[in-house]
């Protein structure tokens, strides 16, 4: 039996069309139609996705005189999943799902303050006619408003957990020729994910620009208010552009690790992921409740820079704590 009949029959065994094939393989219907009418020969990165879309060894798809069917499945270790191509790459677009789910979330927390700023900035410069006693109140409905907008954004990541499951939280391993393919395009996603770091990096580093030199060079409280705002966005459009990448480019490595769950870095990322759980909003409700106390909306937001530094201290402090487990 020829390669191209043991791709019709491998096909048709699982039900697929030859678009349904084209599809998980990223090429044309027309490339699937050419192999399976022996015009055309896959090449040998096509060859390795084939077999690993359809469990199947290389060697039963080259060798003319194999026949019979060996699924690869049969050497997979008790209690060990094997992951095959299209589940692996389903994790990392769900991953990416994920990630864009918690940026929209973190955004919205992260600005929930900037309304506030603005009505006390038109305040300030009796703007509207707006008191400052109007524009707390607004601002405090608004901080309400957005963070509850934020939270829906973390509760729906929930919907991909159990996608997920068989990745982030059990012992598996990647079936034949997985490994060679996601290593190849994590080599190629190496570049955006490091052009994409280094900018939000520079965005994070200039965020605090705009209100040192307002307060250098520019009277006005209202002016100030409104470089908070400025720094907040430029923040945002960080976390934006760094998170997303950040997800996947964690994926990808994951995926190669090959399930290890007891690595070091495994184990602090779920301390950190713990630790944030509960670190973020206790943050933001001393936050309110000190802001509110002493209406001193244009000081208290200094907690949140603050915050982000001990946030990173706590972790650090923790990895101390556990040093034995290094």
């Amino acid at each position: 039996m020829i390669l191209a009949e043991k791709i019709v029959q491998l096909r048709k065994k699982v039900g697929w069309s030859q678009e349904e094939l084209a599809e998980k393989m990223n090429i044309s219907r027309q490339s699937v139609s050419k192999w399976e009418s022996a015009n055309s020969i896959p090449d040998l990165n096509k060859i390795i996705m084939l077999a690993e879309i359809f469990s199947v060894s290389t060697d039963f798809l080259l060798k003319d005189d194999i026949e019979t069917i060996d699924v690869l499945n049969e050497d997979t270790e008790a209690g060990v999943n094997q992951i095959n191509l299209e589940q692996a790459l389903n994790y990392i677009n769900n991953k990416a799902k994920v990630a864009n789910l918690t940026t929209k979330g973190v955004i919205f927390c992260l600005c929930s303050v900037m309304p506030l700023f603005l009505f006390l900035a038109m305040a300030k410069a009796n703007q509207l006619n707006i008191t400052s006693s109007i524009a707390t109140a607004l601002g405090v409905v608004a901080i309400l408003i957005m963070i509850s907008i934020g939270v829906s954004f973390f509760i729906r990541t929930n919907h991909y957990e159990s996608d997920l499951s068989a990745i982030e939280n059990e012992n598996f391993e990647l079936a034949y020729g997985v490994h060679s393919i996601i290593k190849e395009q994590l080599q190629k996603f190496r570049r955006t994910y490091n052009l994409r770091l280094s900018i939000s990096i520079f965005l994070f580093i200039i965020s605090f620009a705009p209100m040192m030199f307002t307060s250098i060079f520019i009277d006005g409280s209202d002016m100030h208010l409104l470089m908070l705002i400025v720094m907040f966005i430029i923040i945002a459009i960080g976390i934006y552009i760094l998170t997303p990448v950040s997800s996947k480019y964690d994926a990808y490595n994951r995926i190669l690790k090959e399930g290890d769950l007891n690595t070091t870095k495994s184990k602090r990322t779920k301390r950190a992921e713990k630790l944030a759980a509960f670190y973020w909003p206790l943050l933001t409700a001393i936050y309110l409740g000190w802001s509110l106390w002493t209406m001193s909306w244009g000081v208290t937001w200094i907690m949140w820079p603050v915050g982000a530094v001990f946030f990173a201290a706590l972790v650090g402090l923790m990895e101390l704590l556990n040093k034995e487990e290094v």
